[in-house]
């Protein structure tokens, strides 16, 4: 039976282990939700003291010049595109997830009345994140559309049926940590006629991505949790350069061509640029700079699958564990056993997982609660973000939730109470 000590011990042969040095991570606690909010670069603080202090407080106005803060969406994305697989002058940061997923959606629909006029289904999966189904019930309406949601093992027939055009896909489900194969599953919605649009929230600094190597057509993602950006920082988009000279529905002031000459007649930038719609969020930008720089102080140590190796040998330890320590305690993994078939988290199945996380939370472990929705179980979500993550956090983590689970420490009323982010 593995003992703490030889987790002591592979966090000692860690070639990764340094950059955990990069985060202000507060003492007593392990933080397993990473997934959902990063934690806190130790260089963010200083950088944004610096913009407010010196940029916005004494460049005042002339910053956007002197600082160069209207390419920020510009120089961020090229850092992002780093991560994947995508090239320079291919993406920006801006905007929100949902946004986002708006203007690349709204853009599919224009490629595709020209290419595929025959097709009229926006193609997702049954549990992807509500964020995505809702913006795509909106692309729909308005294009005359119809969204259809398979079940993960059902959409390669449904693709079949020959009446898709956008495959609207989240690389890694947020519930279970599933990872799809973005590879087979592009090459499989182009031979049915269909655009793939892939959702990295989940992936981006957290797994390997190959935007061109697999010929993904749209690509969004969000910078709050592998990346590190702070709680609402700026998203991403990527589009293939094929399409991206193709108009997007959301065409704002920065996204024109000459935005300064305030011509009452939009004319759209050339490629990503016309992505962009209002005014550069700097402050949330200059946190984004720093947690995207904290993921790339990967790179000469392996960079992404380094990282996501590290995050597998991490979820493997939590589910060995979980099967040595809390046998017969109610848990069942909701999670693919197989590293490499899911991303950088674990989750387990509870029937009071609100309550044993609110537990686990009062004793230092910090992971988050998913509510089961259609007959899917109430979910216990632990992240595993390899920058910060010790081997030794894991069995600590896994101790205390084997005490809660004997001891019931858990079902007492204070931690039934909902909450209102969970």
């Amino acid at each position: 039976m593995l003992t703490r000590d030889a987790c002591t011990a592979l966090d000692a042969q860690d070639p990764l282990a340094d950059l955990r040095t990069q985060f202000d991570l507060p003492a007593g606690r392990i933080y397993l939700d990473g997934n959902s909010l990063g934690a806190l670069p130790r260089s963010t603080a200083p950088r944004l003291q610096q913009v407010v202090t010196q940029d916005w407080g004494q460049g005042l106005i002339e910053s956007w010049n002197t600082a160069h803060w209207m390419t920020w969406p510009q120089g961020v994305g090229d850092k992002i595109a780093r991560l994947i697989g995508a090239a320079p002058g291919e993406v920006i940061a801006a905007d929100s997830t949902s946004v986002n997923l708006y203007k690349v959606l709204s853009a599919a629909t224009r490629v595709q009345r020209l290419a595929q006029p025959a097709h009229h289904v926006l193609l997702s999966q049954r549990d992807n994140f509500p964020t995505d189904l809702y913006i795509a019930q909106s692309v729909c309406a308005a294009a005359g559309w119809r969204l259809e949601l398979a079940e993960a093992g059902a959409i390669q027939a449904r693709l079949a049926a020959g009446d898709v055009a956008v495959l609207m896909l989240t690389h890694v489900n947020y519930r279970t940590g599933a990872l799809h194969d973005m590879a087979a599953l592009t090459a499989q919605a182009h031979a049915a006629g269909a655009l793939a649009v892939w959702d990295l929230a989940h992936s981006a600094g957290s797994v390997p991505v190959r935007l061109h190597a697999v010929d993904a057509d749209f690509a969004v993602g969000c910078g709050y949790k592998f990346l590190n950006g702070g709680p609402g920082a700026p998203a991403f988009v990527w589009v293939h350069p094929r399409h991206a000279d193709v108009a997007q529905h959301l065409s704002g002031w920065i996204g024109h061509a000459q935005p300064f000459n305030f011509t009452t007649h939009y004319k759209p930038a050339a490629g990503i640029n016309h992505y962009l719609c209002g005014s550069p969020p700097i402050l949330g930008l200059a946190a984004l700079d720093c947690g995207v720089d904290s993921v790339l102080a990967a790179e000469p140590l392996g960079g992404m699958a380094a990282l996501h190796a590290k995050a597998g040998q991490l979820g493997d330890l939590f589910m060995r564990l979980v099967d040595e320590r809390c046998a017969g305690l109610g848990l069942d993994a909701a999670s693919p056993r197989d590293a490499a078939q899911r991303g950088s988290q674990v989750s387990l199945a509870h029937a009071q997982a609100w309550p044993v996380m609110q537990a686990l939370i009062a004793r230092g472990v910090i992971g988050d609660f998913r509510a089961g929705v259609n007959g899917d179980p109430d979910l216990l979500r632990f992240g595993f973000t390899p920058l910060y993550l010790r081997f030794v956090d894991v069995w600590d983590a896994v101790e205390t939730l084997a005490d809660i689970l004997g001891s019931r420490s858990w079902d007492v009323p204070t931690f039934h109470a909902r909450k209102a982010v969970t």
